[in-house]
């Protein structure tokens, strides 16, 4: 059974971490770049998304070595910022589409939660399973909009952070990409104290969710 739930699991982080990355495909075709669409990501068809190491591997790795924090992501929708009509600002409201889409998600799963709660509580084998199975939408959820929105690149959060700094000193902060992906999966490995990544982000999850109630 604990394999069951591990892979559905898996399986819901996967499908919300693709609609996390369409939605900054849909958000910047708004704004005028059409690269998501004209790439064929703008679609629910996981084959498109998902990166064999972010989408699977790292999950299940932070899942065996007991993470507080269980992270996964889809391949990355193709952006031209060039393509923007406002630069900076529109590269963060894209950045921000993505957290925000999760955040949606998280209070759709939780308001069917309480609907459950209140038709009948979760007595029988079938109720726990649907009670569980929109909590972990919700969990998982809230779980990637807090993480994506922590101001290390190449995550969302720090894209929204870049628009406090002057553009030449933002533009090099950006470009830390690849050393802060390294620091983010070191945080996220081996994590440890009350001010570790993993601490700091699981009360933000907890207060997330005594908000949502569930």
């Amino acid at each position: 059974m604990e394999l069951i739930f591990g892979l559905v699991t898996l399986i819901i982080l996967i499908f919300s971490a693709i609609l996390h990355e369409i939605a900054h495909g849909f958000v910047a075709e708004r704004f005028g770049d059409p690269t998501a669409r004209l790439a064929g990501r703008l679609t629910l068809n996981p084959k498109k998304h998902i990166d064999p190491f972010m989408s699977i591997l790292l999950p299940l790795a932070l899942m065996l070595s007991s993470s507080p924090v269980i992270f996964g992501a889809a391949k990355p929708v193709p952006i031209d910022p060039f393509n923007l009509k406002e630069g900076r600002k529109d590269i963060a409201l894209v950045a921000l589409s993505g957290p925000l889409t999760n955040i949606i998600l998280a209070v759709i799963a939780s308001i069917v939660v309480h609907i459950l709660n209140l038709i009948a509580p979760p007595t029988n084998i079938g109720l726990y399973i649907l009670h569980w199975f929109f909590l972990n939408i919700a969990e998982l959820n809230l779980l990637l909009a807090i993480f994506n929105l922590v101001p290390i690149p190449p995550l969302d959060g720090s894209k929204v952070f870049s628009l406090l700094l002057p553009r030449e000193l933002a533009n090099a902060y950006l470009s830390l990409s690849s050393i802060g992906f390294i620091l983010i999966l070191f945080l996220l490995m081996f994590h440890a104290g009350p001010y570790s990544l993993g601490s700091i982000i699981g009360n933000l999850l907890s207060f997330s969710e005594k908000l949502l109630g569930i």
